[in-house]
């Protein structure tokens, strides 16, 4: 463990080096509440995205890299405000007519469209819980509703009545004018409608502990801030909740970075220490736009399972937090072969260089060992040229490549060639276009060709990549990407394609001859 920890404390990856900024917010005296408390925070308005996926995978890295360098144990907390307000109806979820009849009720008290559950917000919650769970990851939920409810905010919602005006003094020169003239922290519910009103509060009374307000129809009510009576705006709720819990770490997207102060202010305010932040970039769709629970734009969390292993997901999630990445379907063969060309490296790399690998982090320091002897990128080619419609299929190819494999000592390949065969019938078989060669290519595919068919070399991968070279070499290609290029849209329909030596000894000497024949005589074309 000393090794490890040493190597820790220089790591440069960042979850190590947000897990020391955190180890220093304890440097003279541990927590008195006896742990670290982690927490993510998740507003259910809309069905769970792979953003909010990767605020908890992101935050899991964290403690798993603050829990080798430190002895404090550790808590994660995910938080859902399922008590705000449905202001807005999701595009995404069926029953819009009857969504819009229950507008500005808490989430929890509006019933489920898809009629699975008790409520939307219970539904979005359980979608997200059920997600959470089929990664692994070691949480506490905690819904709003029950927070508020249940008593455990009381305290503080008596300590916001307190210090009001502390509170709107670090709010309102965040407003605009006109939001200034209405604007309270609080925003009662109304006892017979259940809505959520956002109505200027007419007297706050810190004594009693009560708000009073106009209803909007000429009622005037006077509530008590604690039970579930009222909840707070969701800026002051984030500072509310973070001095409440004792909260020692959020991370949150970039278009939460300039409330920071206010969320600190509230909470020390109400008597808290505000916690170490960690801001990371917002995904975006293929269009370059961020992605949003209410559009539904982007890509599902079963979305990018359907088409790769979760272990993609997480890689996906790791790299470089503080970039704005498009996230859309094209990503996931990087993804998938990028993460296991990291695995098969680290068991080879010293513990300095395997804190630094992804799959450390990914796997919280217990990697498994990687059987994918063919990338996804090269299965999704062999199932191009291979007319293969199920994974037996593709496993014919396979077991010539690897005799050693099968689908029992590899399963992550197994797994792969079903994902593989998922993504070509829906992403890439769609958008396939064969062209003829040029007199150029002909020449040289038919010299490739006869190579081909005299090689005696067997399945070499580098001795055929080798080979392929000299031939676009000797046919004058200058750039030699460019014959690599002819090679891919002649022979598999695409712009680009995997290490064509690689492919041959995949697919076969014999079957890379027959492809070829096929394309000289316009088949492929046609």
């Amino acid at each position: 463990m000393s090794a490890l920890r040493d190597a820790a404390m220089k790591s440069k990856a960042w979850p190590f080096e947000e897990a020391r900024h955190l180890q220093a917010r304890y440097a003279r005296k541990d927590p008195e509440k006896g742990y670290v408390l982690f927490e993510t925070g998740y507003g259910p308005s809309g069905l769970p995205h792979i953003g909010t996926f990767g605020e908890v995978a992101r935050t899991t890295m964290i403690r798993r890299a603050f829990e080798v360098i430190s002895d404090i144990p550790t808590r994660l907390i995910c938080f859902s405000d399922d008590l705000d307000g449905m202001r807005k109806i999701p595009d995404n979820v069926p029953q819009q007519d009857m969504l819009a009849l229950h507008r500005q009720k808490p989430l929890t008290a509006v019933p489920d469209p898809f009629g699975e559950y008790e409520s939307f917000g219970a539904h979005n919650n359980a979608m997200l819980r059920r997600f959470l769970d089929t990664f692994g990851f070691e949480y506490e939920f905690i819904s709003a509703t029950d927070f508020y409810r249940s008593g455990r905010f009381d305290a503080t919602l008596l300590l916001a009545a307190q210090r009001y005006d502390a509170i709107m003094d670090v709010m309102l020169p965040s407003l605009r004018e006109e939001r200034q003239q209405t604007y309270s922290c609080f925003l009662p519910i109304h006892p017979e409608t259940g809505r959520v009103l956002y109505v200027p509060i007419r007297h706050v009374d810190a004594v009693a502990g009560t708000v009073t307000f106009d209803d909007g129809e000429g009622r005037e009510w006077t509530l008590p801030v604690t039970g579930g009576h009222v909840k707070l705006q969701w800026k002051p709720d984030f500072g509310a909740r973070w001095a409440a819990l004792d909260v020692d770490f959020e991370m949150y997207g970039k278009d939460h970075s300039t409330n920071t102060p206010i969320y600190d202010g509230i909470c020390e305010i109400l008597g808290g220490r505000k916690p170490q932040h960690f801001s990371y970039e917002l995904f975006l769709d293929a269009n370059g736009q961020k992605i949003s629970k209410s559009r539904g734009n982007g890509l599902t969390i079963d979305e990018w399972l359907s088409y790769a292993a979760t272990e993609s997901l997480s890689y996906f999630m790791y790299q470089k937090p503080k970039t704005a990445k498009r996230m859309h379907f094209d990503v996931i063969p990087r993804a998938v072969d990028e993460y296991h060309q990291q695995l098969k490296a680290y068991p080879g790399q010293d513990v300095d260089a395997q804190v630094n690998n992804p799959v450390w982090h990914i796997h919280g320091g217990n990697p498994p060992p990687s059987h994918m002897v063919v990338s996804f990128a090269m299965l999704l080619n062999l199932a191009s040229v291979a007319g293969a419609v199920d994974k037996a299929g593709l496993w014919g190819f396979i077991r010539r490549y690897a005799p050693e494999a099968t689908p029992e000592t590899h399963p992550d390949l197994d797994a792969a060639a079903g994902f593989a065969l998922r993504y070509f019938t829906d992403f890439v078989a769609p958008t396939r276009s064969f062209r003829a060669p040029g007199d150029r290519e002909r020449s040289a595919l038919t010299d490739l060709r006869q190579r081909l068919a005299a090689w005696t070399g067997g399945l070499d991968a580098e001795a055929l990549q080798t080979m392929v070279f000299a031939v676009g070499t000797e046919h004058g290609f200058d750039p030699l990407r460019d014959w690599f290029t002819a090679l891919y849209e002649v022979l598999l329909g695409a712009s680009q394609g995997p290490r064509f030596g690689g492919f041959v000894a995949l697919y076969g000497v014999d079957e890379t001859v027959a492809l070829i024949d096929r394309a000289l005589s316009g088949a492929l074309a046609a």
